[in-house]
């Protein structure tokens, strides 16, 4: 509320009355001034007080919530008992008193909510994964059997869906990007086969990962046990803001350490799986690494940012013309801070579509035009590289950087599985006390390039590193293969 200055006009000639008409206006004021500080100190107080229940949202929200049953055959335990044959005399007594003799049945539970009246369900692929059948409970206790439309374990969101005689209860999934740590949140779900429990917190943390290429969690201290996986995070609005999937537990119960999938990337494996009964990811085709500090002093980048292009394989990145040691920094009209954000666009980004990125070579900015192809068929296409295993010295061998190093052979090839035509020096021997081996170098790994040349003799890499002294720089830049999986590393070299 503003104030607003009041005038008072007292009667002329009379000067008690005018006095009277200054106090009176004095003492207006300052109600006012009163009253308005008041009502801010009260608004404040109310934007962060708790809400006075949680009952009504608790209400409008729980018929939407499901307990998600699953059951799977097993095979019973092998022991090394004896195996009876069927219809011996002995059957029953070994029934009786050996143990199992054939497939068992395990159940599990868990949770998961409804997203549209005619039956669709999202839960956690944890929750469902291997189930030979699949029981949802509903909040007014019906049951209805659930089909499997797809998964996604990359995010470990699966979708169910069940046909009723009547329409269902469902929620809306919300803007995840809007919630603030700080903000409340609602849990839903099935807490250790309790059934339908409701716990109340905070948005601790934003962005969290766990270990999936496009984990973006939610933090919360709202109560997530075992039986809460699959379920919802509702925000005030009554509006899912993420799936609850993990706890981080020293003894598998609550500690107020809980992780929900932000629903910003559930809502769009869902959409996908609901479609295609899969999902179809962009896929870019190249192999990156953050630019961290030192490799951006080593390249002579004016910032840590971007993702580092360290090896092209056939696909659409080398149609399009990328380069290995190219520096991504924009990526269909949007800048590119990391690899993180790099693989969660193109994943967001339509297959087949033709998309503009930027990158910096050589110090310059150039601007490519790539068409994406499919990230689950170029996955499927990929074959594991091998793991470099240990090295024998080779002949003409020298130490430099820390690391004792050799030209490759025909030999030391073989041994690494390595194709005939890659060219470089193999690691031999490595300081366990220096920075090469403290940035996670190893003997068999084997280096490429140096300063972004390629080397194959003793000789190219003493000349890079003083290329590198001569023109003020204080590290140098390797690029470093390990099986088929190629980063970069710089290493000082004052």
């Amino acid at each position: 509320m503003q104030s607003q200055a009041i005038t008072m006009e007292a009667p002329a000639g009379r000067p008690e009355a005018a006095a009277l008409t200054a106090a009176l206006t004095g003492a207006f004021r300052a109600a006012t001034l009163g009253l308005a500080l008041a009502l801010g100190l009260a608004g404040q107080a109310g934007a962060r007080a708790a809400p006075e229940s949680f009952a009504d949202l608790a209400q409008q929200v729980s018929p939407a919530v499901v307990n998600i049953t699953t059951t799977t055959t097993v095979a019973a335990p092998s022991d090394g008992g004896p195996i009876v044959p069927e219809g011996s005399p002995f059957e029953d007594f070994f029934k009786d008193f050996g143990g199992p003799q054939g497939p068992q049945r395990s159940n599990a539970l868990g949770s998961g909510f409804v997203i549209s009246e005619d039956g669709y369900i999202v839960t956690n692929n944890h929750v469902i994964e291997g189930a030979d059948e699949i029981s949802v409970e509903f909040f007014s206790g019906d049951t209805l059997d659930a089909k499997l439309v797809g998964t996604d374990p990359k995010t470990d969101i699966a979708l169910l869906k069940v046909t009723g005689d009547k329409p269902l209860p469902f929620v809306s999934f919300g803007d995840s990007d809007l919630m603030r740590v700080g903000d409340w949140v609602l849990a839903v779900g099935n807490p250790l086969g309790q059934g339908f429990s409701v716990s109340a917190g905070i948005v601790s943390a934003r962005n969290r990962e766990l270990s999936g290429t496009y984990d973006d969690f939610i933090q919360t201290d709202a109560a997530i046990n075992r039986g809460n996986s699959g379920g919802p995070l509702f925000n005030m609005d009554g509006q899912v803001v993420g799936v609850n999937t993990a706890i981080l537990s020293p003894n598998g119960g609550s500690i107020g350490i809980g992780f929900s999938m932000a629903s910003n990337v559930v809502a769009k494996v869902v959409g996908q799986l609901k479609e295609f009964g899969e999902t179809r990811r962009g896929w870019l085709g190249v192999r990156i690494q953050d630019v961290t500090p030192d490799v951006a002093e080593a390249m002579g980048l004016a910032e840590a940012k971007g993702a580092l292009v360290t090896d092209v394989p056939e696909g659409p990145a080398k149609d399009g013309g990328l380069q290995a040691g190219d520096v991504i920094t924009a990526f269909d009209g949007a800048e590119v801070s990391d690899t993180r954000e790099l693989v969660r666009r193109v994943a967001d980004t339509d297959i087949g579509r033709a998309v503009r990125v930027v990158v910096l070579r050589e110090g310059k900015s150039q601007t490519l035009l790539v068409t994406l192809g499919r990230r689950e068929t170029a996955e499927g296409e990929e074959v594991a590289g091998t793991p470099a295993p240990g090295a024998e010295a080779a002949p003409a061998s020298k130490e430099l950087l820390g690391m004792t190093l050799g030209a490759l052979t025909d030999e030391t090839r073989g041994e690494l599985g390595l194709d005939a035509d890659v060219q470089g020096l193999v690691i031999t021997d490595i300081d366990q006390a220096g920075e090469a081996y403290d940035k996670g170098l190893r003997s068999g790994d084997v280096i490429t390039e140096a300063g972004q040349q390629k080397v194959a003799t003793i000789a190219d890499l003493e000349a890079r590193i003083t290329e590198a002294k001569d023109a003020g720089r204080k590290s140098l830049l390797l690029l470093i293969r390990r099986g088929a999986d190629p980063r970069f590393v710089a290493l000082s070299v004052e």
